[in-house]
């Protein structure tokens, strides 16, 4: 299989307890070369940074997550720019705003988002971005902040409408497919991905969540990222190998740290 990169899953959660190393070599023999494994919370930062030092296929992100961040003390931008010093440190994230569950803490949430855009800005590395129910809020912090000075951003497991991925990727920022797009009911969805600039597409698990078929409703793992390729190949018109290709150059374009 042409190789592809699974640029979001969370290796460090329970769901891989005791088969961590079975769970990458099974993506490395389905062709899924790279692995981004994303810390949501700083308290697990030494677990996840050491799950990317024992295995040469991936590579860490950290941030606090938008559900989250009114339950950890506030993230500084120094926590985060001092994470980056580490080779294997690749991304600012996960962060962002999530009005599903947690709408109450929107102002927290808010206030975590700029700070790790921030980071982000700093360092250029990519933002990580995660945004349910907040289309609005988030387009506008977005702008806002982009206003104030440019950084590299992908809106992760992008399930939102077609006005925040036209706002999203007016500002130059990636949108990431996740199995939600190989879902039979994501007609829409897929087509944002269709009309969506293709050198601004990348590829993702987010597991152990939202396994694409056929798979779903089981526990996701990184392997299954090509299926998820395989449904954006048929969105886009493209073989998987065109796909593949494709998603891998913009994956490097965007990870710049991961071919220093």
């Amino acid at each position: 299989m042409p190789a592809i990169t699974d640029s979001h899953c969370h290796l460090d959660f329970p769901d891989f307890d005791g088969m961590r190393d079975e769970i990458v070599d099974r993506a490395i023999r389905a062709g899924v070369h790279r692995m981004v494994t994303i810390c949501t919370k700083l308290e697990n930062a030494d677990r996840v940074r050491a799950i990317a030092e024992a295995h040469p296929a991936v590579w860490w992100a950290a941030g606090t997550h938008p559900m989250s961040a009114a339950d950890v003390p506030m993230v500084e931008v120094g926590d985060l720019t001092a994470l980056a010093e580490h080779p294997k440190f690749v991304a600012i994230g996960e962060t962002g705003l999530d009005y599903h569950y947690t709408a109450e803490t929107k102002e927290v949430q808010q206030r975590s988002l700029r700070i790790h855009i921030e980071a982000a800005r700093q360092t250029q590395l990519p933002l990580v971005i995660h945004s349910r129910d907040a289309d609005e809020d988030m387009a506008r912090i977005l702008e806002e902040e982009h206003a104030k000075g440019a950084y590299p951003c992908v809106m992760h497991c992008f399930s939102s409408g077609a006005e925040l991925a036209r706002r999203a990727l007016d500002l130059g920022f990636y949108l990431s497919m996740s199995g939600i797009t190989a879902f039979k009911k994501s007609t829409a969805l897929r087509e944002i991905f269709a009309d969506a600039p293709r050198d601004r597409i990348l590829v993702e698990t987010d597991s152990p969540y939202l396994a694409p078929p056929p798979h779903r409703g089981k526990r996701n793992e990184p392997a299954y990222s090509v299926h998820t390729a395989q449904a954006g190949a048929d969105a886009l018109g493209l073989t998987y190998e065109d796909f593949a290709s494709l998603t891998e150059a913009n994956f490097e374009r965007l990870f710049t740290k991961v071919t220093r």
